[in-house]
């Protein structure tokens, strides 16, 4: 190590996302081993960014306050130095729980698709991805998910309340993919990849629709897959799953099994509800090796918890558990909200790193934008996960080499008491002190 930089969070201190300048490298002794051990030999996946979800939602909160205001938060995620550096990002197609209301792009038995009209996203969504992407500098990695299918293609005849795709209508709602696939392209937002089908294993009282694992497998290779390849969308990613950690060996498993179904498919979503089972992420690459692993929502569910520090632990801490299990990606889900954690159209009011108080115009910043921030600012696009070795069961780490040589480290301290640790590189090392409740994060160049 020639110099090595801390970044801190902490609970206490009101230190937030705070440089504390250089921290001492010390030469150690032969045979001395460090608490947390870096590996540059070993190496595991590589990163393909951090970012949220641009929904209805966040999009007509962000419209409901001050321009200044507007532009306040979105250069808060998406300035690539005065921001946390988010390249990444989540669009619904048509209508989801976060959308004012049910809607689609086309009229009801439309089965040529002649009426697919995108001017419903011109209003609040797409002004806000491009805004976006003016501060980031470009366009996003941009994931595209459906929560349900039209009313009338589906059993139960609503977008809300679970039913099914209906066969004879298989066809049309995956042409359906590659005309909003086309519609955001001419608008100059690539769509990088879509998911199947958002948490398909859930009937909710908002958009959804029901698919079970083996549904979603002949839908992909009867359907979907076929028509994006012969509208020359092959390279548009296709992701399946996109639900929680505890269902998602098996439903992999029934697609990736399947050489057919499999050869359309990129990779495996994962949400954070329910369970923080990492281990399972780990078993789908186990199974799976030459798939890849994007998580793809998660956020803090039960209205806005303003000031609580435990929605930033349970970021770091989900962070930290899935990449170390091979994720490349992460997709938090609103980037911002209402007062009340909204709009929602069936009022599942959730949280979001950054609330936009529209009565009194005020910006909040949660802990979890600040926890986030020291993973996206600091572990690059193209960055490789690292091996480590821990013996120390108070801290929770991950590492990655960045493309430009230098080494972010994460560790986080969810513990009321002050923590010490060794972090060792090759023959160097360096003494860290974490603070009650923080995060940090040691940028290392050799």
């Amino acid at each position: 190590m020639k110099q090595v930089k801390m970044i801190v969070t902490a609970k206490d201190s009101g230190e937030r996302l705070t440089d504390k300048g250089s921290v001492p490298v010390l030469s150690r002794t032969s045979g001395e081993v460090a608490d947390v051990e870096l590996d540059l030999s070993t190496k595991y996946q590589s990163v393909i960014g951090f970012g949220g979800a641009f929904t209805e939602s966040a999009a007509y909160t962000l419209s409901r306050v001050s321009a200044k205001n507007r532009e306040k938060v979105i250069r808060s995620y998406f300035d690539p130095t005065e921001g946390l550096g988010y390249s990444i990002g989540r669009v619904h197609i048509h209508s989801c729980d976060f959308a004012l209301g049910n809607y689609t792009y086309v009229a009801d038995n439309d089965t040529e698709l002649s009426t697919f009209d995108i001017s419903h996203d011109h209003q609040w969504v797409l002004p806000l991805i491009k805004d976006a992407m003016k501060v980031k500098g470009g366009a996003f990695t941009m994931l595209a998910s459906p929560w349900s299918p039209p009313a009338w293609m589906k059993t139960n005849g609503e977008m809300n309340n679970g039913g099914q795709l209906k066969e004879e209508y298989a066809h049309v709602w995956a042409r359906y993919f590659t005309k909003f696939i086309e519609a955001y392209g001419k608008e100059g937002i690539p769509i990088w990849g879509v998911t199947v089908q958002n948490e398909p294993a859930a009937v909710q009282t908002w958009d959804s629709c029901i698919y079970s694992a083996e549904e979603e497998r002949d839908f992909i290779k009867d359907h979907l897959g076929p028509i994006m390849h012969s509208e020359g969308y092959e390279d548009v990613k296709i992701l399946i799953v996109d639900h929680n950690r505890d269902i998602i060996v098996d439903r992999a498993s029934v697609v990736l099994s399947d050489p057919e179904a499999a050869k359309y498919v990129w990779g495996t979503g994962i949400h954070w509800y329910v369970s923080e089972e990492f281990g399972e992420v780990g078993k789908v690459h186990e199974l799976f090796p030459d798939k890849h692993l994007l998580f793809t929502e998660g956020c803090q569910e039960g209205g806005v918890k303003l000031g609580e520090w435990f929605t930033g632990e349970r970021y770091g801490r989900n962070m930290i558990g899935d990449l170390n299990n091979w994720i490349e990606g992460y997709l938090d889900w609103n980037i911002v909200l209402d007062e009340v954690g909204g709009p929602n159209h069936v009022g599942n009011y959730c949280d979001a790193p950054i609330i936009a108080d529209t009565v009194t115009d005020t910006i909040h910043y949660n802990s979890s934008y600040y926890y986030i921030g020291h993973f996206s600012k600091y572990i690059a696009p193209g960055a490789i996960r690292i091996g480590q070795t821990s013996k120390i069961n108070s801290l929770q780490s991950t590492a990655f080499l960045n493309p430009d040589g230098s080494i972010a480290v994460v560790v986080i301290n969810e513990t009321d008491n002050v923590q010490k640790a060794t972090l060792g590189l090759e023959e160097s090392m360096l003494e860290v002190e974490l603070q009650p409740h923080s995060i940090a994060t040691y940028i290392i160049t050799k």
